[in-house]
């Protein structure tokens, strides 16, 4: 057995072990009983890895570790998506670069280009995540445009299509006059932003009893262009009486009539509403119940359309500051009110959306949305946190029809092809040029591609094989738990659920965790622009995966958002440090030095079971059982962030600072037989933390395991500890012992206050101080049975215990139940130690004064950066805290 280096450097060890794992087939199909096949939410292909990735990631690796353990049959499938608009976008910047046009070399050489930039980019996400130590399946990794995922793609559209569930129409949808193609309704971002609300009038025909016009309040007066009619309210008497009157449009000269619409709410603005059916998803239900025309002003890049004069050829906000103009110099301008309103954005490139009318494929969601509503009505797919459930079943009450259509050319083509000759049209599973009807050759494919959640919808099933009836399939569907962030549950995970349903008749995964958004240190959305972003490649560099994993698991709590905090240099944007990740570095520096410790006094070690011996090891013992039983059950119901904070109480707090340190005394001075005995329990102790550790830090445990020899109820045969045996309850169950626990909580408890007493008054650990502790009867004869246990350990010369009193020259300390004197003697100056403790008092006070003046200044609030006033209000909270500890320090000289 080698004897484990002085230190621990993740960078060298942590790349060994991924070579290790994979050669040794580790992160592929492992075989069991039960299944927890898990799909990853496949990322961009050109994309990087960023906090959400990470934090994803860490959560299923923890999971697929953890159930592959467990002994059931795991896979953790591997893959990425196309990402139509993103990579579309990429490549279009990366030609035009290069002097090249998309539309001059042809949608073929384009698509050439794209899957170029694939094959060129695509790697790099899926080697940071191998980086991180995910241990998926790697071997076979699966792509939204291979040529089986493609062909699984086309069977759905073309079932759908001919079971009636797809259709084309006109609709409004959501226009990037940029990306210059159709973005759905949940794609779309949107943002609040300072605008106006033009009031303009509109001449009537004729008058209606003395009123010569009207006056319409808008916050887009370059889509006047295209109105065809004014709408009122029912509700609204006062205007009655204008209804069927005509107005005469200014500019285009074109008459529209005045009617009323339930749309239409009386209290906004003038109460008359223009009514634009080409560029408004109201006005074109208005439209339709009224039967205006649709008049689209226009084009695909968001400039007017010929037909409009000198208008023609403007820019939308060009078009808007020559129509307000125009209304002005013409007296149609009566005024014009500042107005803070939502604003749609594209959600690749930031463009304002423009509601625009066009011809586009849609899913009709009726047929669909029943049976995927009840699956989680019921339970069949849970939601972790259940608050997630609510947000699912709202979206689904008022889901609409799926535009499935963009204007792009990477992605999968609309399998629809059409005959020029017969007008014969039809949804193909192959290719073809020639009319099945008349058999003319004009036959041409539609140009439109399918939306990129089209095909990632499919991802649980298409990626084992469907739409062939595979083993995998059979055996792996549907998967154990889809992870994901809340910001797709519409685009992705609802869509994933109706198709799978629709199509294998099973749900795709059984259980949604729902994970924190990631924000930056003071609150923000991390990003780029902002310089807030956190990579977290740098972060590995830095500190290792496991601490990264590890601190990003104590994040989740049932929050929505958790801030990181990262220190980012403002001018460089580099990152200087991460202090949590820094402590959950030092987490990983602690298990090894403790590990390392009981690795190099395993002398004479020979395998046996653990035993009790004495009270730490009763204590030791059963903690031990309470933290498997506990990490089970944390794992089982998806609380990963206690599982990762209370895994770290426990190895830290009791078998590091508690149950190692006791230990010492008999591995260094003890009888053979005692050393021998507490060998084994510590290594027993060891083997199985690092079991309940590897989920979440897997490089360290595995390190640590390989290092430790056998143990006395396990015979440490796996090749790995990533496919070693989870502990089960059920077999530590006998080492639980309640009392056992009580007993030596309390007397922990004891012990505590007197190394606290000791470091506040800067005595050697070596002065051995008298002890009385007030308690009642009970806690007595159990602190009586432990006493030589106090002396020894805490360094306590005298212990009495019941109805005691404070001793002249002793210090107070309570805890709970207990009130403990600790007698200082002739070891403290005790009227200098007041005196001195008195002066760091009114310091205290005196910086406290200062904090709170500047906090109470408006100015300073008004005007200062949100993290100096929050960094001003931790210090006032750190001043109290300090202030108050002297007070009771203070009291025990008084």
């Amino acid at each position: 057995m080698e004897e484990m280096p002085k230190t621990y450097d993740p960078q060298e060890r942590e790349p060994e072990l991924i070579q290790k794992w994979m050669d040794a087939g580790c992160y592929q199909r492992s075989k069991g009983v039960g299944d927890c096949t898990v799909v990853i939410p496949p990322p961009n292909v050109t994309g990087i890895l960023h906090m959400g990735h990470a934090m994803d990631d860490s959560i299923q690796d923890a999971i697929v570790r953890y159930n592959r353990m467990r002994g059931r049959s795991t896979r953790w499938i591997l893959g990425t998506d196309h990402a139509g608009i993103a990579t579309q976008t990429k490549v279009d910047k990366k030609l035009k670069s290069e002097g090249v046009s998309r539309l001059k070399i042809g949608r073929e050489k384009f698509i050439d280009a794209c899957w170029d930039w694939t094959h060129e980019y695509g790697g790099t996400i899926v080697s940071q995540i191998k980086r991180m130590g995910c241990s998926i399946d790697f071997s076979d990794e699966k792509f939204t445009m291979s040529p089986e995922f493609s062909r699984a793609v086309r069977k759905v559209f073309c079932d759908w299509y001919h079971d009636g569930l797809i259709y084309r129409g006109k609709r409004i949808v959501n226009w990037c006059p940029n990306c210059t193609t159709a973005i759905s309704d949940d794609e779309a971002e949107y943002r609040d932003e300072k605008g106006h609300l033009w009031f303009m009038r509109y001449p009537l025909v004729e008058p209606v009893d003395g009123v010569e016009y009207i006056t319409v309040a808008t916050t887009r007066p370059e889509t006047m262009l295209g109105d065809t009619g004014v709408a009122v309210s029912p509700s609204d008497p006062e205007k009655a009486k204008l209804v069927g009157a005509k107005v005469m449009l200014p500019i285009v000269n074109r008459e529209i009539p005045i009617f009323s619409d339930w749309h239409v709410d009386a209290n906004y603005g003038t109460g008359f509403v223009k009514v634009t059916p080409a560029h408004d998803p109201n006005d074109y239900a208005m439209g339709q119940a009224h039967d205006l025309e649709q008049i689209n002003v226009f084009d695909e890049h968001a400039v007017v359309v010929e037909g409009y004069g000198e208008f023609s050829g403007m820019t939308r906000d060009e078009c808007r500051e020559a129509i307000v103009k125009w209304f002005d110099e013409h007296g149609l301008l009566d005024h014009i009110e500042e107005l803070d309103h939502s604003v749609m954005h594209c959600y690749r490139c930031d463009t304002a959306l423009e509601p625009w009318l066009s011809e586009q494929w849609f899913v009709a969601v009726d047929k669909l949305k029943e049976r995927a509503t009840e699956v989680v009505k019921s339970g069949e797919v849970k939601f972790h946190p259940a608050r997630w459930t609510d947000t699912y079943l709202t979206w689904m009450d008022n889901l609409k029809d799926w535009c499935i259509s963009r204007q792009l050319w990477w992605g999968h083509r609309i399998p629809v092809f059409y005959c020029e000759d017969c007008g014969w049209s039809d949804a193909l599973m192959e290719d073809t040029d020639v009319c099945p009807k008349c058999g003319g050759h004009h036959v041409h494919q539609d140009e439109n591609v399918l939306d990129t959640w089209f095909s990632s919808q499919l991802w649980t099933f298409a990626t084992q094989g469907w739409p062939d009836n595979t083993a995998e399939l059979e055996a792996h569907h549907p998967t154990k738990v889809l992870v994901t962030a809340r910001d797709i549950i519409a685009l992705w995970v609802a869509r994933m659920i109706m198709s799978s349903l629709y199509f294998t008749d099973e749900v795709p995964f059984h259980d949604v965790f729902i994970y924190a958004t990631i924000l930056a240190k003071d609150g923000s959305r991390m990003s780029k622009s902002k310089g807030n972003g956190v990579d977290p490649m740098e972060l590995i560099k830095m500190y290792g995966a496991d601490a990264m994993r590890y601190n990003l698991l104590t994040l989740i709590t049932n929050n929505q958002d958790v801030k990181f905090d990262a220190d980012i240099d403002k001018q460089s944007k580099k990152l200087l440090g991460s202090p949590r990740t820094e402590q959950a570095r030092g987490f990983v520096t602690k298990i090894w030095n403790a590990s390392r410790f009981v690795q190099m006094n395993l002398d004479g070690y020979v395998p046996g079971a653990p035993k009790v011996e004495t009270p730490e090891d009763a204590w030791m013992l059963s903690r031990l059982a309470r933290a498997v039983s506990e990490a089970t059950e944390q794992l089982e119901t998806y609380n990963l962030g206690d599982y990762a904070r209370n895994i770290q109480s426990f190895f830290r707090g009791e078998v590091c600072d508690w149950y190692i340190e006791l230990c010492k005394g008999r591995l260094l001075d003890g009888t053979p037989e005692e050393k021998l005995q507490v060998q084994r329990n510590l290594v027993y102790v060891l083997d199985v933390s690092m079991r309940l550790l590897h989920p979440v830090m897997p490089f360290m445990t595995e390190s640590v395991w390989d290092a430790l020899p056998a143990s006395g109820l396990d015979p440490h045969d796996a090749e790995f500890l990533m496919v070693a045996k989870w502990p089960e309850p059920s077999e530590l169950a006998a080492f639980v012992d309640e009392k056992a626990e009580g007993d030596f909580e309390l007397a922990k408890r004891v012990i505590s206050c007197v190394r606290s007493t000791r470091a506040r008054y800067r005595l050697s650990p070596k002065a051995e101080l008298a002890v009385a502790v007030r308690c009642g009867e009970a806690e007595a004869e159990v602190l009586a049975g432990q006493e030589a246990f106090i002396k020894s350990v805490g360094r306590v010369s005298e212990l009495s215990c019941g109805d005691v009193q404070k001793a002249e020259g002793a210090v107070s300390v309570a805890d709970g139940t207990l009130e403990i004197f600790v007698g200082l003697g002739g070891l403290v100056d005790l009227a200098a130690e007041g005196a001195r403790l008195k002066k760091e008092l009114a310091k205290a006070e005196k910086d406290l004064a200062s904090v709170e003046r500047t906090l109470g200044n408006q100015g300073f609030v008004a005007k200062a950066a949100p993290e100096v006033i929050e960094q001003k209000r931790t210090q006032a909270a750190e001043l109290t805290a300090t202030i108050d500890q002297l007070k009771s320090q203070i009291a025990d000289f008084e």
